[in-house]
């Protein structure tokens, strides 16, 4: 049953993100968005940690889910993997140095609109922020940009593109 349930959401959640995509012209990052998602190294951790029986709260009001430090070294591990995959993440950008701080680097222009996509498509297969999910976007990302390490650059486009401008 687990295994069907995250199916329904993660078939929900890529049909929302690929209708963004399309809106955007980003064709074949919309039709191949999140498809390591179907890598049993993600799906296992994943359906276990959303639906098993050991499943937690997961989502808060806006539908985030504390995706580090779960306590869930296998769901941890399986979101380190997503991240590494998928250049859509902002992790993906940042440089683990190992003196200095990370050096972040600026999204490609195609993996920051994937990005907003991802963030407004999980806001609509959520059930936030109406149609355009764009409401649901905006208090997720007011509420997490200072944890964000995102390049000056990305970041400003972010914000220009949903519509909110915070000095972080």
């Amino acid at each position: 049953m687990k295994h069907l349930r995250y199916l329904r959401y993660v078939v929900l959640h890529r049909w929302c993100v690929t209708l963004e995509c399309f809106k955007r012209g980003l064709w074949l990052r919309g039709l191949l968005h999140d498809l390591s998602k179907f890598r049993p190294s993600e799906w296992l951790p994943y359906a276990e940690h959303f639906y098993g029986r050991q499943s937690r709260p997961w989502r808060d009001a806006t539908g985030y889910y504390e995706p580090t430090n779960t306590g869930d070294s296998a769901f941890d591990f399986a979101w380190l993997l997503h991240q590494h995959r998928n250049d859509h993440h902002w992790q993906w950008w940042s440089l683990v140095q190992d003196e200095d701080e990370n050096y972040v680097l600026p999204m490609s222009k195609a993996a920051r609109a994937e990005m907003l996509c991802d963030w407004i498509g999980a806001s609509r297969a959520q059930g936030h922020g109406g149609m355009d999910g764009a409401t649901g976007v905006r208090a997720w990302y007011k509420q997490r940009a200072a944890k964000m390490q995102l390049h000056r650059e990305t970041r400003e486009w972010i914000e220009r593109e949903v519509g909110i401008r915070l000095e972080v």
